[in-house]
């Protein structure tokens, strides 16, 4: 079955997905479904991957792999004829109907461009700290507070979000604490008296390792020799968004980093289009997915009521009508005799 694209410039795209993450992939299935024309550029640094187990995303009460999600989705993006290359996009230029995406490998050519870049999130400068990530070391009380309920905890940060979090973390545990790792407190007055308040103790020496047995952190060990038994550790560090090809474009990017988006994703440059973390959206999986989701149903949109204004849609229903079946089938009912 021919599709729109068919008639179209075969060096050019109609829809380009940079990033192979949730949303990335969401976006793909929905345009693959679509019958678009649709390439996925992805150099494999999903955030995903870091999430051994997800267990806040609908559909799986046992919950489910980062990686198995990320897997899942390429297969059934795949199903419906997405493209995908593993490629790392370079730089990126926009001229009046087409954007031109230079990789390491390849340049490319494409109508429409989404932005699913992700971002980047800051571990803390502590050794033994990375070999915890995913498995007790964390960056979301809304992800993964629920599963960290009853034990011990430490937030580790100096400034007014670090205390705020581990406020919200007493939700889950009455055992928590902040550790500043060494830093001056940069936290408000306001923030200081909560500490106070709700009695929760603070660690102001510099961590000088995270002791950790098969991934599960035991304790933090102190510059000067002290060793306070640590369950699961949360850091507000901060991130780093993706968001340089985005800038190169002239899009517009907000005081954090994060890529402006309207509610169909669409960015301040017209045919370019952003979602999932890298907007200004709660960074979660499944805000993610329904982001890629709403942002390919608006490209899907877009391309339709393009193709009405050029005219384009005329060569495709030109073709149908020439070499397929395009009227059903008509015949006449015998009609049966109502029963008194």
């Amino acid at each position: 079955m021919k599709r729109p694209a068919d008639f179209d410039d075969p060096n050019t795209r109609e829809v380009i997905v940079v990033g192979g993450g949730i949303a990335g992939l969401s976006a793909a299935v929905y345009l693959g479904r679509a019958q678009r024309d649709v390439l996925v550029i992805d150099s494999g640094h999903s955030m995903a991957k870091w999430e051994p187990v997800v267990e806040n995303y609908l559909g799986f009460p046992r919950g489910v792999g980062g990686e198995e999600l990320l897997r899942n989705g390429c297969t059934q993006a795949k199903k419906h004829d997405v493209r995908f290359a593993n490629d790392e996009i370079r730089t990126v230029s926009g001229g009046d109907s087409v954007f031109v995406l230079k990789g390491k490998k390849k340049t490319y050519r494409t109508k429409r461009l989404l932005l699913a870049t992700g971002i980047f999130h800051l571990p803390p400068e502590i050794p033994g700290v990375k070999e915890c990530l995913g498995h007790s070391m964390f960056f979301c009380k809304d992800c993964d507070g629920y599963r960290v309920r009853g034990k011990r905890i430490a937030i580790i940060g100096a400034n007014n979000e670090a205390v705020e979090y581990a406020l919200g973390m007493l939700h889950y545990s009455a055992c928590v604490i902040v550790a500043t790792n060494g830093k001056r407190p940069s936290w408000s007055k306001r923030h200081a008296r909560w500490l106070g308040e709700y009695e929760i103790p603070v660690a102001r020496q510099r961590i000088r390792d995270v002791d950790h047995q098969k991934r599960k952190i035991r304790a933090l060990d102190f510059a000067k020799g002290e060793s306070v038994k640590i369950d699961y550790l949360f850091t507000t560090r901060g991130d780093i968004f993706y968001n340089q090809l985005a800038k190169k474009l002239g899009a517009k990017i907000d005081s954090d980093g994060q890529i402006k988006v309207d509610q169909c994703m669409r960015t301040s440059v017209p045919r370019l289009y952003a979602a999932g973390c890298v907007t200004p959206a709660n960074c979660q999986k499944i805000i993610a997915a329904g982001q890629g989701a709403a942002a390919a149903q608006a490209i899907n949109r877009d391309l339709f009521e393009e193709s009405l204004a050029t005219h384009s849609l005329r060569d495709f229903r030109a073709a149908q009508i020439e070499e397929e079946k395009t009227v059903p089938e008509v015949s006449k009912t015998k009609r049966k005799g109502r029963k008194k």
